[in-house]
């Protein structure tokens, strides 16, 4: 960016459609790639893109160009709604699936005939796909305890881990899987 350039947004007025479009246009794509490396959701990113813009509209006269460039001022909104989306996604972890509906998906694909196409058989070719997307060691334990069924205690002892580390790996993947099966639009 030239110096005209910073010339042109320093004298933005945010509060005229107008310049808050320029500003968009000059600032909503590194916006939407800051917002993106830091939350890993593209759709969360655009959502805080756009509460930046709606944020800085409203709140236009508090920009001072003395003390920071629009880009910095816009920066900080950003770094800000980051900060507290990533604050709410811990309070509020998601929703794991049920280990006991992956059981019966498997054992309803592994029913049908090799030429089946059924939604089970899809289903299951999609949590196979997304087991192999979560760390090994919940993978390890959906396997053993959801999908095969075997009592926890059992498979703490072979894996050598207390039975509350593999229930929080149990925990943890299937809300990983669930997030994933989400992404891809597949129901469990």
């Amino acid at each position: 960016m030239g110096e005209t350039d910073g010339e042109v947004l320093a004298a933005l007025d945010l509060r005229r459609d107008a310049d808050l479009e320029i500003a968009y246009q000059r600032h909503a794509g590194e916006l939407h790639r800051f917002a993106t490396r830091h939350l890993r959701d593209a759709a969360a990113a655009a959502d805080v893109v756009q509460e930046v813009f709606v944020r800085a509209w409203r709140h236009a006269a508090r920009y001072d160009g003395a003390v920071a460039s629009l880009r910095v001022w816009l920066f900080t909104i950003a770094r800000n709604l980051v900060v507290d989306q990533v604050r709410r996604d811990r309070a509020r972890p998601g929703r794991p699936t049920d280990p006991g509906v992956l059981g019966e998906v498997a054992e309803r694909a592994s029913r049908g005939s090799a030429r089946s196409f059924s939604d089970d058989l899809v289903t299951a070719w999609f949590v196979e796909e997304a087991l192999g997307l979560i760390s090994v060691e919940q993978r390890v334990a959906i396997v053993e305890t959801a999908l095969r069924g075997r009592p926890y205690a059992e498979v703490a002892v072979e894996l050598d881990v207390p039975v509350g580390t593999l229930r929080s790996r149990v925990f943890h993947g299937l809300r990983n899987l669930r997030a994933i099966m989400d992404d891809t639009g597949v129901p469990l």
